[in-house]
């Protein structure tokens, strides 16, 4: 499944990529893009498991960047 994601709070295009890093690590996640400057994350990851895998997104951003929201 791929899909367009928003975020907020996105600080800065270095954060971006730390997430995508910690992001493209989790299993069951095939593609990840991260967009400082439209505030979008396009991932694709498993059908079966895309609610856990997201589950484990939005826990590697806050470690990242904690004030960032990832809006599902």
């Amino acid at each position: 499944m791929r899909k367009t994601i928003r975020m907020e709070d996105l600080d800065c295009a270095n954060c971006a990529a730390k997430m995508e890093e910690a992001i493209r690590k989790i299993e069951g996640v095939s593609y990840v893009s991260i967009s400082f400057m439209a505030q979008k994350m396009i991932i694709e990851a498993d059908d079966n498991r895309f609610d856990d895998i997201m589950k484990q997104v939005v826990k590697a951003v806050k470690k990242v960047d904690r004030n960032c929201e990832v809006l599902l």
